[in-house]
C-alpha cells in the first residue's frame, strides 16, 4: 500500500458522513486486518475490574481532601500573619492598634461604644 493511499483512508475515516463499514472494507482490501482473538474483551474487562486498589472510595477522598485543606489553610494563615507583621515593622508602626487596624482617631469611638459614654 502506498503512503498516499493510507493518508487518503485516514482522512476519509475522519469524515463524519462516511460509512464506517465501507471504510473498514477498504482498509481490509489494502491488506490490513485488525482482529482480536476470542475472549479478548472479557479478558480486558476482567483485568480492569479485578484491580480493586485502583478504586478510590468517596469517604477516603473526602478525608484526604480535608487533611490537605487544613494543612494548606494553617500554612496560609501563618504566611499572612508573617506578611502583616513584616509590613508593620517596615513601616515602623508596629503596635497593637496598628496590628488590629485601629487608628488614633478611632480609639475614643471604640471606648464610647464599649462603655456607653
Amino acid at each position: 500500500m502506498k503512503s498516499a493511499d493510507l493518508k487518503l483512508l485516514i482522512l476519509k475515516s475522519l469524515d463524519l458522513e462516511a460509512d464506517p463499514r465501507e471504510l473498514s472494507r477498504e482498509i481490509e482490501e489494502t491488506g490490513a486486518e485488525y482482529k482480536f482473538r476470542d475472549g479478548f474483551g472479557d479478558r480486558v474487562l476482567g483485568r480492569i475490574y479485578s484491580s480493586g486498589s485502583a478504586v478510590v472510595r468517596k469517604v477516603e477522598f473526602v478525608k484526604d481532601l480535608n487533611f490537605v485543606f487544613y494543612r494548606l489553610a494553617l500554612t496560609g494563615v501563618a504566611a499572612i500573619a508573617i506578611l502583616l507583621i513584616s509590613i508593620f515593622i517596615m513601616e515602623g508602626s508596629f503596635s497593637i492598634d496598628s496590628f488590629l487596624g485601629l487608628g488614633n482617631n478611632y480609639d475614643e469611638t471604640i471606648t464610647c461604644l464599649l462603655t456607653g459614654y
